[in-house]
């Protein structure tokens, strides 16, 4: 009769013989075989991470008019006014823009372009009508009225983009009017051109609608106001550029004239 040490000794050897066999068929950890410990790199302080790279600007406006050649004082005949637009509160739209548009061109301008107030793309340029009815108004003045852009003065009623380009509201244009007055002080123009009815309005008070008003003069600000459509509309009507052409025509003559 074996004795207990013997008994063990065996046991041990078969175990062992057991493991050999297992490991020439290919099996390296047997059940009940403890995981390696899981080493975690310790975690750096904030000083010694990575920033993440800044993610890219988002694309600001689509400005298809080039810059104005205008000298760096253009604006200085205004004095103060266009930091008082910038900074103005008055109402609403001051809390959704990102750019006041006060307007561009020669502050002696004899022909000044009104419209309603700023799009997307004015609105993230600081620039008057930049974008395709812009682009559209450049070439009336260029191609139709052989006229330089910067020969001319471009502003808009309202100062201030109207969220989703929603026409401006009466109290927006009542809030920007001393603005528009004070600018054609300065100008002094022989002829404005108020481009769709709300420019219209803020120039010449309650009218008919923009096709009852087009083609006639009208006496404001001590000067000759020519009501005519927007670029925004010939675009999307390009069967009123006819009588838009008419309007514009009508104009030179009277610039001619004197």
């Amino acid at each position: 009769m074996s004795s207990p040490r013997d008994d063990l000794r065996d046991l041990v050897r078969s175990m062992r013989l057991l493991v050999a066999d297992a490991r020439v068929a290919g099996v390296v950890d047997l059940p009940g075989t403890p995981a390696p410990p899981v080493v975690v790199a310790p975690t750096p302080p904030p000083a010694a991470r990575i920033a993440a790279p800044p993610k890219p600007p988002a694309p600001g406006h689509r400005t298809i008019v080039a810059p104005l050649n205008l000298p760096a004082d253009a604006l200085a005949p205004f004095g103060d006014l266009p930091a008082r637009v910038a900074a103005c509160t008055k109402c609403v739209l001051c809390e959704t823009r990102t750019f006041t548009v006060f307007g561009e061109g020669s502050a002696s301008a004899r022909l000044v372009f009104c419209g309603e107030g700023p799009g997307f793309d004015e609105d993230k340029s600081g620039r008057p009508f930049v974008g395709r009815a812009g682009e559209l108004l450049e070439g009336m003045i260029v191609k139709g009225m052989k006229m330089r852009r910067e020969d001319v003065f471009i502003l808009n009623a309202v100062k201030c983009r109207p969220p989703e380009n929603r026409t401006p509201a009466p109290e927006e244009i009542a809030a920007c009017k001393p603005f528009l007055e004070a600018q054609l002080a300065v100008i002094k123009p022989a002829v404005i051109v108020a481009l769709g009815n709300p420019a219209c309005q803020a120039l010449l008070g309650p009218v008919p609608g923009i096709t009852k008003i087009r083609g006639r003069v009208f006496d404001a600000f001590g000067t000759k106001v020519v009501p005519t459509f927007h670029p925004a509309y010939l675009l999307r009507n390009p069967e009123g550029k006819r009588e838009a052409w008419a309007d514009l025509q009508l104009v030179m003559r009277m610039l001619a004239a004197g």
